[in-house]
């Protein structure tokens, strides 16, 4: 089962020793710096500076925009899907889950956006994916709509305190393959 993890940053060298992971996508404002864990080769490593707003960037924000999206796409299409996929950002709560229903989607895009977005609630009651990446990867992707939508019926997580990474299944499931990473 092709499998993404989302992670905060805090939990990222954990996270990728436990799953195994060697490529990851890194969502971050500018101005953070972090190491990436040596279990991820460099070439395989996008890192993405932007902050985690829904709206147009103001004064040092950088809101996510279509050249972000365009690199998670690309990026997530040359994944070598034999090792799960780390993708984190800050928290792993808004725009990790975000890129990840988008890499979801460029690998496997036959799926119905609403089962993919359900399991994405099933794995993280916390997940709140950032609006303006969900928008720009429904229309890069050609979802009209339907990925938007699917967002809005989850609705908002819960609270988190940022120690929740979560793995989420890029196919529909079998019974019960999906889990929330505690450890």
């Amino acid at each position: 089962m092709t499998r993404i993890v989302v992670a905060p940053l805090s939990r990222i060298a954990e996270m990728a020793v436990r799953h195994g992971a060697r490529e990851m996508i890194s969502l971050m404002a500018k101005e953070q710096a972090f190491h990436r864990p040596a279990v991820i080769q460099a070439h395989r490593h996008l890192l993405l500076k932007m902050n985690d707003i829904a709206f147009r960037g103001t004064g040092n924000l950088v809101a996510p925009d279509e050249t972000h999206v365009r690199e998670i796409i690309d990026f997530t299409r040359d994944w070598d899907r034999g090792a799960p996929l780390l993708i984190h950002c800050w928290m792993g709560v808004s725009r990790s889950p975000a890129a990840a229903l988008i890499a979801a989607l460029s690998v496997s895009p036959e799926q119905e956006d609403m089962g993919l977005v359900r399991r994405l609630r099933a794995a993280s009651p916390y997940a709140t994916p950032n609006a303006r990446l969900v928008q720009i990867g429904d229309d890069m992707l050609g979802r009209r709509g339907r990925l938007v939508d699917a967002v809005r019926v989850i609705g908002r997580g819960a609270d988190a305190d940022g120690n929740a990474p979560f793995t989420l299944n890029v196919e529909e499931p079998t019974a019960g393959t999906f889990s929330v990473d505690t450890g």
